[in-house]
């Protein structure tokens, strides 16, 4: 089997936690270290550029020097680090946002060569092509100053986020061995995710048909494509295979299930000080959220992941605690999926440290704030259902919307911390490529139940040399709810009748199928497909078995002048700063003697700056300040219209009330000021007016636009034309806000490829 000697690994998830992928990839990523050392590295989109504290992410600008010096005189912009994970491999994060502006030649160019269809490609597929592409121009550059035709290089792409890097490569780098992973397909998320039947009538299904009803065609038409272009195509589980064959047209090559590190497991003593811990925290906030005792020896239930209430089985779960009458012992569960929540619960936290159980609580289950509440599923099931966590009831339902990192201020324990604590974990899913929540308890020996529609239970199936005590797999497909609800309630029933030696050896059985499931033992089923996709690669040696490495050049120097921006600002006489200060304050808006006070100042260039008082300022000569300062009738009315200025400012030192921020896109507060465009503009312009007028603790927050509304012209053909001209900020009566060394104060917004 050859391995590659250089591999890249291209991921939406690299440095950037979303979901399940994130796992696989770092988890897997030492593994990988170790045998490729440097020569392996894995790229992500760089969604922190420009943003110091990128938490999994340390930079290294020695890394790579020579090629990243060539890279960027080839107009490509990353940075070069290491992952801070087990193994710190090295990473490579990709600014892409300079591709937008070329997103139509590089769609035209994919139609053209594989007739991608990417007109109904919204935001959310545009960003992820365009890393896509830069991504493989990354690897195209490192390809050219370091491989030569001997070596051996592989490009893995995950999911189809990534998938245009194997086009670009495609044709540019005959060489690259490409593999494409798909974990979940584009229409097997979409049909699970519209709660429509997937599996009893999967040859049936009209793929064009749904992509279009889901509006997904150019996803789907993107990921059809890599998988077909690719020379290898992996995905986790029988289960997504089937996708595959049906959406994608083409089976894996090979399936890669998913794995994880030893090192993510304790020891038998510490597993057993986390347990005491973990079930003694969990009995304080469940009796503070009920105020009821909650015997020693209950059974600790849990089902977590991402909050999709039917592909999750949630659903399922609330329904199967619901049918359980009168339990020998008193079960609680913990339903653990993040949410919208407004932080911990501070009642709860109060009756942790101060414990009464004198007023038993009904009916009440959080242990965090939720927004909407009351349109919250698994509340409304909850409601529903008779679990109401009355004192006569033997089944509790406490549910926790956070994210278990230790700091969610109730728990207060990380998720891998608390597994212990728990007896049994269920899963009954209906869409779960794989699963890695079932994989992770049992790997904390907490057996579990999953259903036959998860990939995990399909990989435990096909496990001949142990057997299967701790992982009970419900049958599930399309129509079988009752079925499976009967099933999980049977099971959990049964586990309470179990004797704590019975409990120790499932325990015991639980780790041993998990320690089945280490990268070390399930690695090879990557080293199989990269053998593959070499193969093929070979195959193509013809078209580059001239290549030689680049291994050092010089960066060509560029004569270009240096241009210096210079900004000339004019001071005005002393006598007339109360005049300038006036023009600053957008108060002399709607104060009809302020700007009749500009007005006298030259009606002419009055009209000339479009009534805009800082610009006139700006224009007025030595010589018209000279006249306005032997002007009697003008200084006594700046005096006049001074000082009514100063009495409005000290009477808006009181505020009133509690601060009101007031978000607009649009304030129409002067026409000077090009920031509105209608009537939205006009009505928020006025109550900010309104506001000040009352003294109100009110601030307006928008967007400075440099280019406001646009000027309409008529062309002679009777055709409108709009006229787009910037705003010059030095003439609005705008201050901006400076730090202590004096630099402007500016605020960061992280997106996908950019930063504004």
């Amino acid at each position: 089997m050859t391995n590659p000697d250089y591999l890249f690994e291209v991921s939406w998830e690299v440095c950037n936690k979303v979901g399940g992928i994130h796992t696989v990839i770092s988890s897997k990523a030492r593994t990988l270290q170790k045998q490729f050392g440097d020569n392996f590295m894995l790229v992500g989109p760089g969604i922190w550029q420009d943003v110091e504290g990128n938490p999994e992410f340390e930079e290294d600008q020695s890394l790579l020097l020579a090629w990243k010096q060539k890279a960027f005189s080839e107009g490509l912009d990353f940075k070069i680090g290491r992952w801070k994970i087990p193994g710190n491999p090295i990473v490579i994060l990709v600014n892409f946002s300079s591709f937008f502006e070329l997103k139509d030649k590089i769609f035209a160019e994919f139609w053209e060569k594989f007739k991608l269809d990417s007109l109904t490609g919204g935001w959310d597929y545009v960003e992820p092509v365009m890393f896509g592409y830069a991504a493989g121009k990354v690897i195209e550059s490192y390809y050219h100053f370091f491989v030569s035709s001997k070596d051996t290089i592989v490009a893995q792409f995950h999911e189809w986020m990534t998938s245009s890097g194997i086009l670009f490569l495609k044709e540019r780098v005959p060489q690259i061995a490409t593999v494409f992973t798909t974990h979940a397909t584009v229409m097997g998320r979409s049909i699970a995710g519209n709660n429509l039947p997937l599996y009893s009538g999967l040859e049936k299904l009209d793929t064009e048909a749904l992509a279009k009803q889901f509006s997904v065609q150019a996803k789907q038409s993107l990921e059809k494509i890599a998988a077909n272009e690719a020379d290898v195509l992996t995905t986790v589980s029988e289960l997504t295979n089937n996708e595959c064959r049906k959406f994608l047209e083409i089976p894996a090559n090979v399936i890669t299930p998913n794995g994880f590190e030893k090192d993510l497991l304790p020891d038998d003593k510490t597993w057993l000080s986390q347990r005491i811990k973990g079930r003694k925290r969990l009995k304080a906030v469940v009796q503070a959220i009920i105020n009821q005792q909650i015997p020693d020896d209950a059974l600790f239930v849990n089902i977590s992941g991402r909050y999709e209430l039917k592909n999750k089985g949630l659903d399922l779960f609330i329904e199967a605690l619901n049918q359980i009458k009168s339990p020998p012992r008193t079960i609680v569960a913990f339903i653990l999926v993040p949410a919208g929540h407004a932080g911990p619960r501070m009642e709860i936290l109060e009756r942790i440290h101060n414990e009464n159980l004198e007023n038993p609580i009904t009916s009440c289950y959080l242990t965090h704030y939720l927004f909407e509440k009351e349109a919250d599923p698994v509340l409304q099931r909850l409601f529903q259902s008779n679990l109401n966590n009355g004192i006569n009831q033997n089944v509790k339902v406490v549910f926790s919307p956070v994210y278990l990192n230790g700091k969610d201020g109730i728990i207060n324990i990380p998720y891998y911390d608390l597994l212990p604590a728990f007896d049994l974990t269920v899963y009954p899913s209906y869409y779960e490529p794989w699963g890695y929540t079932p994989l992770e308890s049992i790997a904390f020996k907490i057996p579990t139940i999953t259903t036959t529609l998860a990939g995990f239970s399909h990989w435990v199936n096909s496990l001949h040399d142990i057997e299967n005590k701790s992982v009970s797999i419900v049958q599930r497909d399309d129509f079988n709810d009752k079925e499976v609800v009967e099933d999980i309630k049977q099971i959990i029933l049964g586990f309470l009748q179990k004797q704590p030696d019975e409990i120790q050896e499932i325990g015991e059985n639980a780790k041993a199928i998990a320690l089945k499931a280490l990268w070390e033992n399930l690695i090879n089923n990557y080293y199989l497909a990269y053998n593959q996709a070499i193969t093929k690669s070979k195959d193509r040696f013809f078209a580059y078995a001239s290549k030689l490495a680049i291994h050092d050049f010089a960066i060509p120097v560029e004569n270009q002048p240096d241009w210096k921006k210079v900004l000339v600002k004019s001071k005005l006489p002393e006598k007339f700063k109360s005049l300038q200060e006036i023009a600053n304050n957008l108060w002399w808006s709607w104060h009809d003697e302020a700007s009749e006070l500009f007005r006298l100042a030259s009606p002419e260039k009055w009209n000339e700056c479009k009534q805009n008082p800082v610009h006139l300022l700006e224009i007025l000569d030595f010589d018209d300040f000279k006249k306005l300062g032997k002007n009697k009738n003008f200084q006594d009315k700046l005096n006049y219209v001074y000082q009514e200025f100063q009495e409005y400012l000290e009477k808006r030192k009181l505020k009133k009330g509690d601060l009101i921020a007031y978000f607009s896109m649009e304030y129409g507060l002067h026409h000077s000021v090009r920031i509105y465009s209608g009537g939205l503009g006009i009505l928020a312009g006025d109550y900010l007016k309104q506001a000040s007028d009352d003294h109100r603790n009110f601030v307006g927050v928008g967007l400075l636009y440099r280019y406001g509304y646009f000027e309409q012209e008529i062309s002679s053909r009777g055709e409108q034309k709009e006229i787009y001209s910037a705003q010059k900020l030095s003439h609005l009566p705008v201050v901006p806000v400076r730090d202590e060394k004096g630099d402007w104060v500016k605020i960061k917004l992280t997106f996908p490829g950019r930063t504004i």
